[in-house]
């Protein structure tokens, strides 16, 4: 199998170069990301390869399809940037659903951690020798409420690590999990109560911009608002509204709405086009980080074995178990 990889990082090549041999697949690197204009890079590939920041849309699935291209390997596991309506009897669409939650969830914490403790701003004061604490008092999070969107499995593995720190736990999902130590609540009821909160859900059409105007203002004053998922679950100017009326503790975001030509690239150089981003950075209970949470030695290695055996299945006519379907949209 010919598979053409796009947006490749020097991270990428480590474990999907290797592992590619092993399968005895021939993989074309591509630094560019997939859109409407590298999409032609496919052409006499069998596969292509993509990760969060590429895109699918109805128009390149029928450009793939008539270079006869046979799949999409997402190295992730949402699936929000493919047409998955327009792939239907075209393309087959695998992805991987769960490579660690817990490099997500350990990542979510070390940011709430973070803007809540301020260790981030302290460790650059005392690289100048300045040993002021003013500004940067926190809260104790024992016996605090928590609130977790999302229980799949980076959310339990999230209530985990709140129950190890003695908070009580709240959680909304659609589809609630039995025997968690967490208690499952409207999520009016989640906003209104949570000292904490943190998305764990897909973006789907239900999803997006579940935390908005609205939802902020249920939220208590000093909130802390954590979102390792998707960037578009948050209306970012309700976001920006509601950091200038003071109403959060603290925000981390490893993710953004606009993310797309930016995270994954070094742009310091670069005149920042973006003025929602920009104004995000500038406050000081703000964390911004690129889209990291699944970055671990750990996971990088899971999700290339997964991506891998998926095209294995493809190619061999085996059960394709992470196969996307439209009925998953919702």
């Amino acid at each position: 199998m010919k598979i053409a990889f796009y947006g490749t990082k020097p991270y990428d090549r480590v474990w999907f170069e290797p592992m590619g041999k092993e399968y005895g697949f021939d993989i074309h690197f591509i630094e560019a990301s997939c859109s409407q204009e590298t999409v032609f890079m496919a052409k006499g590939c069998d596969a292509i390869c993509i990760f969060v920041n590429d895109y699918v849309n109805a128009g390149m699935i029928d450009t793939l399809y008539e270079m006869n291209v046979k799949a999409i390997l997402l190295r992730s596991a949402g699936f929000n940037n493919v047409d998955v309506k327009a792939a239907e009897d075209k393309i087959v669409i695998l992805r991987v659903p769960s490579y660690s939650p817990e490099a997500v969830a350990e990542f979510s914490m070390a940011m709430l951690l973070t803007v809540n403790r301020l260790t981030h701003k302290a460790y650059n004061r005392t690289r100048d020798f300045n040993m002021s604490l003013n500004g940067l008092m926190g809260i104790d999070l024992f016996e605090k409420t928590a609130g977790v969107i999302g229980t799949g499995k980076i959310g339990q593995a999230m209530i985990r690590i709140l129950n190890g720190f003695q908070m009580h736990v709240l959680c909304y999902d659609p589809f609630p999990v039995e025997g968690l130590e967490a208690e499952y609540v409207s999520l009016d009821k989640l906003f209104q109560s949570a000292d904490v909160i943190s998305l764990h859900c897909p973006l789907n059409s239900d999803t997006r911009h579940i935390i908005n105007k609205e939802a902020i203002a249920m939220m208590k004053k000093g909130v802390y608002l954590v979102n390792t998922s998707r960037g578009a679950l948050i209306d970012t100017q309700a976001l920006i509204d509601g950091m200038l009326e003071g109403k959060f503790g603290g925000v981390g975001l490893d993710v953004y709405e606009e993310e797309e030509g930016v995270f994954y690239e070094d742009r310091s150089n670069d005149i920042i086009m973006d003025d929602n981003l920009a104004r995000l950075v500038t406050f000081p209970n703000m964390l911004v980080t690129s889209h990291m949470g699944f970055f671990t030695r750990e996971a990088m290695q899971a999700i290339a074995k997964t991506t891998l055996e998926n095209a294995y299945a493809l190619e061999n006519g085996l059960p394709l178990v992470n196969q996307v379907g439209r009925e998953m949209l919702s």
